[in-house]
């Protein structure tokens, strides 16, 4: 049988970890929380910080900074992964003027501004 959490990650129940990913109380807390497609979503994450930090995951001072980065991704103020990303404030996209019919700066269309530079001018 299928062991189910509420993920933090993701908002909703889903199968968990089959097993702690490593031993200690935030492996266990990871366990307890996440679930497997939660966790799934921390390997991309941490490959980024590792190749842009030019990290070193042996070295334990490396691991010890993951471990916070870890903590932070799954449970830390921003860790809620949501589907609407939308700001309440923005305007709706269905049924609203595309970007390439609304206006420019300038008041006219695209389409309708005079184009710019055009052909090169020929050498003598």
């Amino acid at each position: 049988m299928v062991r189910m959490v509420n993920c933090v990650k993701l908002g909703r129940e889903l199968p968990g970890l089959e097993r702690a990913p490593f031993p200690g109380e935030l492996g266990q807390r990871i366990f307890d929380n996440v679930s497997a497609d939660g966790y799934a979503l921390w390997q991309p994450h941490m490959t980024i910080l590792i190749n842009h930090y030019a990290l070193n995951p042996a070295d334990p001072e490396t691991r010890r900074m993951l471990r916070a980065e870890m903590e932070e991704f799954f449970f830390g103020a921003n860790a809620l992964v949501t589907d609407n990303l939308t700001p309440p404030d923005a305007a709706p996209s269905k049924g609203g003027e595309s970007p390439a019919a609304a206006p420019s700066k300038g008041g006219e269309s695209p389409a309708a501004a005079p184009s710019k530079g055009g052909a090169a001018p020929r050498r003598k």
